[in-house]
């Protein structure tokens, strides 16, 4: 039976059903593989992930996990290569910038408290919200994406299945349910108001890597980008030395790897390796070289 790639809950198939082999999981249509552990393309996305003991890397806490990619180990589960942004790697990072859910599936293989005794155990929805580049003790890199279990009341979108075929223009407009929610308890951050306050005074909402601003009816907006991520492994400060203010289109590109910093505040393009300009500074704004190193760390050598 050929597999069919939903993004969100399978029907017949609720959070905490158990499995006894990878076969299984295919055939209730909850991961598209047998060996693989993510289930995804770079166009479509990645619809779900399986924790099986895969990589020593990964950290299981439960409602967060530190996921690591796949890729680049020989047939003993040795790395021996580097991992590559490709595959379901890129997959899970198009579900990160779609904000697709990512289905959680954890085998008995796994070393987790969460994970279960025997067989597999599908546990929930997860969104991916960040990932970077590792080096690992052994010198080789990896992809790692920290997923988050979807939160207290978030809506959750209908991702059923796009068809090719478009519905006539003059059919009428159906009358659809609100959107589905559900409500979960999840540990966040308690981020300081103040430092997003001075940062975006300080620069008057003015991105610092592309030298605009947003305007809205109501004013000049802005985002503050943290250079050195909050959470964990990154476990950066919330301070105005490990913060930016960017606009929605260069914050995205940082916290993606498209964009890095030099020692000297330059900005480089990660993907033509070309410095296309100069970090715009404050006087009262002191940018932190050590959270502006490890941000650098995730993408390059």
């Amino acid at each position: 039976m050929a597999y069919i790639r939903t993004f969100g809950e399978i029907p017949g198939h609720p959070e905490g059903t158990p499995y006894a082999d990878r076969e299984e999981l295919r055939l209730a249509g909850l991961h598209a593989h047998k060996q693989n552990g993510i289930s995804g393309t770079p166009a479509e996305g990645a619809d779900a992930i399986v924790l099986n003991g895969g990589y020593p890397d990964d950290l299981d806490d439960g409602d967060v996990i530190i996921y690591t990619g796949q890729g680049g180990q020989d047939s003993r589960k040795r790395q021996i290569a580097d991992q590559k942004l490709t595959d379901g790697n890129a997959g899970l990072v198009r579900s990160q910038a779609e904000e697709l859910p990512v289905r959680v599936v954890r085998g008995y293989e796994e070393k987790s408290v969460h994970a279960p005794t025997e067989g597999y155990r599908y546990d929930g929805l997860y969104r991916v919200v960040r990932h970077w580049f590792k080096k690992r003790s052994d010198g080789f890199r990896v992809l790692q994406f920290r997923l988050e279990k979807i939160s207290t009341s978030e809506i959750l979108r209908d991702f059923d299945q796009a068809t090719d075929a478009g519905e006539p223009e003059s059919q009428p407009i159906p009358q659809l349910d609100p959107a589905k929610r559900i409500e979960r308890a999840i540990k966040q951050l308690n981020r300081r108001a103040s430092v997003v306050r001075n940062i975006k005074k300080w620069h008057e909402n003015v991105c610092q890597i592309c030298r605009t601003t947003v305007e809205l009816p109501s004013g000049p907006a802005s985002e503050v980008a943290h250079i050195q991520g909050l959470g964990e492994p990154h476990n950066g400060p919330d301070c105005e030395e490990n913060a930016l203010c960017l606009c929605p289109n260069d914050h995205l590109r940082f916290d993606y790897g498209a964009l890095y910093l030099t020692d000297d505040l330059e900005i480089m393009d990660t993907k033509s390796q070309q410095i296309i300009g100069k970090l715009k500074t404050h006087p009262k704004h002191s940018i932190g070289l050590q959270y502006v190193r490890q941000h650098r760390s995730y993408w390059t050598r």
